[in-house]
Order: structure tokens, then sequence, then C-alpha cells
């Protein structure tokens, strides 16, 4: 290459220079600048470079911005928005309890200050010799009085004429990134088209977005893009594009529906049918208004059950609960031998009703149902006959929620003896007794190895467990249990021996409304005679056991005030309580713990809320804040604590489901 040449290819646009690189250029400084970092430089590229800008352009103008001017804006982070309408997502932050709304609103990530997404500070640091970002200089002393500029005052030219030829060459070398590019294969014999299809489907998963981070987002855009690489590419993404189907507006379904329609080969593809996003708020019309659409009706639905032979997961909800009629719940229960998960998460309207009580009604004794999750989370206004006859037609059953139903002790005793119950939600149920529940629990083989139990009550119309229950429930609870609520019980200090021994195991506890004092609490994670004033050390300290406790719910207890955690005797503020990460409290709590803030950054505690639902987290530190102390196997994808569902499919929280969980 000529001296010609080269001295054309360093004036090129793609090298661009700035007055904070006058000092170092002016000086013969060719350091040669670090590589760039892929997802910092990713991030520059995406945000600040034009049409028609390569990216090795941004790349070599982030290397000299961030190792010139230390006042330069920084490489922004990406904003992370809000879900859809109806979605309550999780976020995936150090903080625990911290969720994201659907308001479409942007926010500054955790832990960042202005400067960190571009908005710059006044006043802060020094800069070099003529630099024109507007900061002190760095030869000019603290102390010194600002001196007068002359009227004949000009910036230094900084142009990449005023440099000779052999100091652009020089930094055009410099910056020039050394590619070594790979050695050239055939067609369909790449190294990524010669892994093993199982490796290659995990791989492809990864790209899958479940949960969108803003309104518009394309969820599904990478593995487009991945179906025009090639076609052995096209044939691994194909499953995982049609794997999980995700529908929020019924122009989506329609187009769906279409597609299945055309290539009926597709829909054999099809595992998860996923409605519980869908909403027509945000489109502009009206709840009958979007019935004359005729996009999603109880036709069209039922058109796509019959396209999808292959099903496995189905999760419904209450925006079409009058589009779910007795065709459709039919070919749900018998037309689909491989479903395996069904969730009618609050679906109560008249023509649900009729619709699923005809067809359970004709179910028989000797009928068995292909379905291990079933949920009807808040479907209040079922017949307590229709449970009855569904029930025992679950002889595979692991997850079951029937919180805020007619359930009967008769039906929980129906259940087939086959089944392997893991998660129950009973909470809110009016019409079965703390009897025939504790009788349940200690006698029928369905229950022998559960992990999450769920027996809330609203106090203010019910009790569902008295003290004779308790005594007879804590000693039979196995040690797989890791979540137990028992808000409303009739717990006191009696039962502190029976409870104590559970905090081995359990990772949430929920004792909301019970008569325990904070000394009682206390008790739960360090011994009672290690909180006395007495120095000897008893036996009970030298053999007692750490509490597993991550989550606890102390709602509706008296004794559970501000004052009380903030003095000296009460320990559930200090790390002698540690893993204990979140304590729900009551509104009269939070509100004043949010005026707190002084005393809240001394503990290390802060308030999150969500709702109706507020908690007092623990700033996480250290070790803790890069750890994933939420994620357990038992949750099936949620990250944070105290969730009132039972989830019927893995993966991320969000829509509907992200509501009933953590925020009513």
């Amino acid at each position: 290459m000529t001296s010609h040449s080269r001295a054309a290819e360093a004036l090129s646009p793609k090298i661009r220079y700035t007055a904070a690189d006058f000092y170092r250029l002016s000086n013969g400084v060719y350091a040669a600048s670090p590589s760039p970092d892929p997802d910092t430089a990713g991030n520059y590229v995406a945000e600040r470079t034009g049409v028609g800008q390569s990216v090795d352009t941004a790349d070599k103008r982030l290397d000299l911005t961030t190792s010139s001017c230390s006042h330069q804006v920084q490489v922004p982070h990406p904003i992370r928005g809000h879900s859809p309408h109806c979605c309550i997502r999780e976020e995936s932050s150090g903080i625990a309890q911290s969720f994201l709304e659907s308001s479409i609103t942007h926010r500054l990530p955790h832990g960042q200050d202005r400067n960190e997404v571009g908005i710059p500070s006044k006043g802060l640091g020094h800069c070099h010799y003529c630099c024109r970002c507007g900061r002190v200089s760095e030869r000019r002393s603290s102390d010194s009085k600002p001196q007068r500029r002359s009227r004949s005052f000009s910036p230094p030219r900084v142009g990449i004429s005023e440099l000779s030829g052999l100091e652009r060459i020089a930094i055009h070398d410099a910056f020039t990134p050394k590619v070594v590019a790979p050695a050239p294969c055939r067609r369909g014999e790449a190294p990524l088209e010669n892994l093993p299809v199982e490796i290659l489907d995990r791989i492809i998963a990864q790209l899958t977005l479940e949960v969108p981070q803003t309104t518009y987002t394309a969820r599904k855009s990478d593995l487009v893009s991945c179906l025009l690489t090639s076609r052995s590419i096209h044939a691994a993404t194909i499953s995982t594009l049609y794997a999980h189907i995700i529908v929020r507006n019924s122009e989506a379904f329609s187009k769906f529906l279409g597609r299945i329609t055309q290539l009926s080969e597709l829909g054999y593809l099809v595992r998860r049918l996923d409605l519980s996003q869908f909403s027509s708020v945000g489109l502009k019309r009206t709840r009958q208004k979007n019935s004359e659409v005729q996009n999603l009706t109880s036709e069209t639905l039922l058109r796509c059950l019959e396209l999808t032979p292959c099903l496995q997961e189905v999760l419904l909800q209450e925006h079409i609960e009058d589009d779910i009629d007795q065709a459709f719940i039919g070919k749900l229960f018998f037309g689909l031998p491989n479903l395996q998960a069904v969730d009618f998460c609050a679906a109560s309207s008249s023509s649900f009703v009729e619709a699923f009580s005809a067809v359970v009604n004709s179910l028989t004794p000797s009928t068995a149902l292909s379905i291990r999750r079933m949920s009807l989370h808040e479907c209040f206004t079922l017949p307590s006959l229709a449970l009855d006859a569904l029930l025992p037609c679950l002889p595979r059953l692991t997850h079951l929620d029937l919180s805020h139903t007619r359930v009967t002790d008769k039906a929980l005793t129906s259940i087939p003896s086959t089944a392997r119950i893991t998660h129950l939600n009973l909470g809110r149920c009016a019409q079965i007794t703390g009897q025939g529940v504790v009788k349940f629990l200690s006698e029928h083989p369905a229950v022998g190895a559960i992990i999450y139990l769920n027996l809330a009550c609203d106090v203010s119309r019910y009790r569902l467990l008295w003290e004779v229950d308790v005594d007879r429930l804590l000693p039979i609870l196995p040690s797989t249990l890791r979540s137990l609520n028992l808000s409303g019980a009739k717990v006191s200090y009696s039962h502190l021996p029976l409870l104590i021994p559970l905090t081995k195991h359990l990772e949430e506890l929920s004792i909301g409304f019970t008569e325990l004092s904070m000394s009682d609490i206390n008790s739960l994670f360090v011994p009672q005679t290690a909180l006395d004033d007495d120095s000897d050390v008893s036996d009970e300290e030298l053999n007692w056991m750490p509490s597993t406790l991550y989550y606890l719910d102390l709602t509706g207890i008296p004794s559970v005030t501000q004052s009380a955690l903030f003095s000296s005797s009460c320990i559930l503020l200090s790390p002698a309580t540690s893993p204990l990460e979140v304590l729900e409290l009551s509104d009269k709590a939070i509100s004043a713990l949010k005026g707190s803030r002084k005393s809240n950054k001394q503990v290390g505690w802060l308030v999150q809320e969500l709702g109706r639902r507020a908690w007092y987290v623990r700033e996480p530190t250290g070790e803790t804040q890069r750890g994933t102390r939420g994620r357990k196997s038992w949750k099936m994808g949620a990250r944070w604590w105290g969730s009132r569902k039972v989830p019927v499919v893995w993966g991320e929280i969000g829509g509907l489901m992200g509501f009933y969980m953590f925020k009513k």
C-alpha cells in the first residue's frame, strides 16, 4: 500500500476525532487502545450510530472517547421499559421483590446514577488542557481565581488536517483492530451446524424471550433471524419458534391460526398455548367491539385445538372466559391425549360455568384424564358438584390450585391415591373445614411429599384452623415442605415448640393475623436462652440449627410495628437471621417505615411495594448480591417470594399470572 493510499484511508469518514483527543494527539501519544467490550460496543452502536455507519467506526470512536476525557458522556446502558398492559414481571436485580408493572415508563437501572446513562453532572473532576467539555482544566489549581479570556481567544483546531501524514498513518494503525478471519468452510459444514440436535435445540431455545421488556418489543425477532441463516439452522429453529405460542391480542391469534391452517405440519410443533397475557386494552376497543372483530372466538379457539394435537400446556384466563364454550372444554379434556397442564385463572362468567359444569358432569368414575397440573384459581362461581366430579378423574395430579373456590372436604378425599401432589393451594376456600383438611393431609397418600401448601383464610369472614387443628397439623407436615402459609390460623405461643422445627427446612412461612409477640417471632431464629441476659451457654444454644427462612409474612400481627422492629430486643433486621431477606408487613407498619429513610439505610433494609402488598427487604451485599437466592426449582421459574398462586408451567412470570401471584 502506498503512502498516498494509506493517507487516503486515514482521511476516510470512518475515523473522527473530537476535542477530547487533542491533548493526546498533539503530544504524539499513540498507545494502542484496548479491545472494545462486545456488550458495551454493541449497546453503543445500537443507540449512537446512524444509518450507513459501520460497526468498526463506532468501536473506534468508543475507544477514543473512553480513553481520553474523563467527563465525556458515558456509554449508555439500555434502559429497560415495562411490560404490556396486564403484565407483572419480575425484575432480575439484586434486590428481592423487585417487579415491573405495565405502565410504559422508563427508569434508570438499579445501582446506576445519572452519569451512567449519559446525563452529565456539574462541577466534578478535572479535564485535560484545551478540552472543551466546559469544566476546569487540570493545569489550573483549585484555589486559583478564574481567568478572564482574551477577546482574541479562539479554541484550538484539532481537525485531522492539522496532523502530518506519518502521524495519521500511525494513528490509523494503532486503532485498527487486528481481526483474523476464520478459515472458510463448506456450505452446511459450519461448527454450529455440526452440533448434535439436542445441544443445538438448547442453544437456540436461549433466544426465546418469554416476557418482552417493552410493549412493542418483538419477542422472537432473534429466532426469526436464525431462520434465514441456513437450512440446518432453520430446521432446528422452527421447532423452538412454534413450541411456545404466546397470544397477546386477537390479531396475533388470527395470524397464528392462519399460518397453521396453511401449513398444518406447524401445528404439530406447538406444545404450549399461552393466552394468559391476552388483552384488548391498548387497541382502543370496547369489549363489544372486540367481539365483533371475530378473530378470537369460540369457533377459532376450537379450530386452534384441532390443528395443534400435540398440545401439552394451555393457559386461559378471565379475559376470554366468554369464548370458552362446552365444545372447547370437551376438546381440551378428551381430544388432547398429551395434555399435562391447564389453567382457568379467574374465569367466572355464567357461560363458562355452564360449559365447564356440562363437561365435568359427564365424567364417570372410570374416566382418567392425563392432566397433571390443574389450576382453578379464583374460579369462585364454579359449583361444588363440578369439583366433586372433576377431582376423582385426575390420577396423575401433581399441582392443584383451588384458591377461592367452593371445594369441599368430600372433593379432596376423592382425589385418586395414585396422585402425587407437591403443590396444593386451598387459600380462602370457605367450604372446607380445618378438621377435614388435617385429616386429608395426614391420611391421604397423595400428599406425602408436599412442597407448597397454602391454607390461608380471611379472618374477617371465617377461620379455617383453630388451636386444636394447628396442634394436629404441625407435627404431620413432612420435611419436603418448603412453603407454608398459615395466615389466619389460631397460632399462639404454645405452638412454638412445633413451629420451630419446621423453620429448619422451610424457605417461606406466612403466619399473618396470629397471636404471636415479637419475642415469640425472635425465637424462630435464635434459642430463647440466647435472648436472656444469662451469660451461660445452654445445651439448646450448642445444638441449635440455624433457620432456612428467606421469607416471613407478619401481616396483621399487632405486635409488629416500626418501633418494635427498630428496638434493641428485636433481631429480625440483624445478620443473625440470615438468610432471611423479605418481611411482608401490614400497611400501617410499611407507612411508618417509608418515612424512616435514614433508619432504613442504617439497618440495611428498604421498602418494596406492588399493588396491595408491601415488603421490607434486606439490601444485598457482597456475595448475596451476585447469587441467585430466589431461584428455586419448586417455584417453576419464579424468582421472588410470597407467591399466592401455584404456577402450572415452567417459565418467566408475566401477564395476569404475575398479577395474581404477587400483586393481589
